[in-house]
């Protein structure tokens, strides 16, 4: 697999440009309050850090004069679906058969523009799309708040987070570099425009193919769909390899590992679901998200440069499904299991905490399952003899694992 950053930078990125907006309610911007003690305390800091980032002393002062908090922002944000509903639900409504027609319609209406992104980033138009797609609806949902007041008051209300700090510099810095005030509009957490851009990740991949000195990622979808190639460019895409392919198991096939080589998996008699070759893509890891009773997968590099989008492994399913349906796949072939109940998020933490006190875990407690969790369900299940070990957290896994820890 490639190199991915920390977990901890990983999940706060994914929790920073993956939660939508919210309702209409909280879109409309807040009316300006006093300040509460402290605030204009942060905002001297912000000041402070910008101007040592190069910031002009004009470009802060009018940016930041007058700032209030968002009161709206003050309390923890609600959990992510991608993270707290069954993948299939979430696939089935992410990467609907309708957003994949409209995904086409719009392939066919920018056809230049998104060829030409796709050859410069080496990442299919397909995915392009879908990615647009997941972020804001292929633009009908970039979001109404004013970015920067968010990100004050999140550096305010979470001082222990200091990257919203960063990313107040780093508007800062966007508006130093021309973009218009009223451009820095989006999601709660900052996350703007079609791509859903932090101002960080605007600052680093953000391009433009209409020659724009500041690309539009607002308002040009040219420019928005270069700008997504470019961030997956630049966090390891291989042009040419698949991030996802739906495989078929042979009958009573002995998951022994989870991770190995493509090869090795087309040795061991896995085939691809639409009887195609296996692709010859490096090292792939078997994903069974419903466990065996439901569709099989092998992630192959490409997948976990999506979870650098947007660290859920739910929402870079859904993205590779997506892109298959753009591209006139049929999306996920083999059934899912009806009625399908995940543990819950303190169940979860749970099965986390235990598998480390059985060393079998080294990951953060957070009741997000992703590849580590999955490997270190599957190490359990072989240590038991549990067949198959599909590394799926089922209610029977956890007892017999809290059984095994003692208690």
């Amino acid at each position: 697999m490639p190199r991915r950053p920390p977990l901890a930078r990983l999940m706060l990125f994914a929790v920073l440009t993956a939660l939508p907006a919210g309702d209409a309610a909280l879109a409309q911007e807040q009316a300006p309050a006093a300040a509460p003690a402290g605030f204009s305390n942060t905002l001297s800091g912000l000041a402070a850090k910008a101007r040592a980032a190069g910031v002009r002393q004009d470009v802060v002062d009018a940016a930041l004069a007058g700032l209030s908090p968002d009161p709206s922002l003050m309390a923890k944000p609600t959990k992510q679906p991608e993270f707290s509903r069954p993948l299939q639900d979430y696939v089935a409504d992410a990467a609907s058969p309708a957003r994949a027609a409209r995904g086409r319609a719009l392939a066919t209406q920018w056809r230049p523009s998104l060829e030409a992104a796709a050859a410069a980033s080496g990442v299919p138009g397909a995915m392009l799309l879908a990615l647009w797609a997941m972020e804001t609806d292929y633009g009908r949902d970039q979001g109404a708040r004013d970015v920067l007041r968010s990100l004050a008051t999140l550096a305010f209300a979470r001082p222990e987070t200091p990257s919203f700090g960063d990313e107040v510099v780093a508007a800062l810095v966007m508006l130093q570099h021309g973009v218009a005030r009223d451009r820095l509009r989006g999601s709660w957490a900052g996350a703007m425009g079609n791509p859903q851009f932090l101002p960080s990740a605007y600052l680093k991949h953000a391009v433009s193919l209409e020659g724009r000195p500041n690309p539009d990622i607002w308002t040009s979808v040219p420019d928005s769909l270069a700008s997504i190639g470019n961030f997956l460019k630049n966090s390891g895409w291989a042009p040419g390899a698949p991030a996802a392919v739906e495989v078929v198991l042979p009958a009573g096939f002995e998951i022994a590992s989870l991770r190995q080589d493509a090869r090795a998996w087309a040795r061991a008699g896995l085939r691809s679901a639409d009887g195609s070759p296996l692709p010859d893509a490096g090292e792939a890891m078997l994903f069974l998200p419903s466990g065996a009773k439901g569709p099989a997968f092998l992630l192959y590099p490409n997948f976990f440069v999506l979870k650098v989008y947007n660290f859920s492994d739910s929402y870079a399913m859904a993205a590779a499904v997506l892109a298959d349906r753009i591209a006139g796949g049929p999306g996920v072939r083999a059934p899912w299991p009806k009625g399908e109940k995940l543990l819950g998020q303190s169940d979860r933490a749970r099965l986390q905490r235990t598998l480390a006190a059985l060393g079998l875990y080294q990951g953060q407690v957070d009741g997000r399952f992703g590849p580590v969790t999955r490997e270190a369900i599957h190490a359990f299940q072989r240590r038991i003899g549990w067949k198959p070990a599909d590394g799926y957290p089922s209610a029977e896994i956890l007892a017999r694992a809290v059984a095994e820890a003692g208690g």
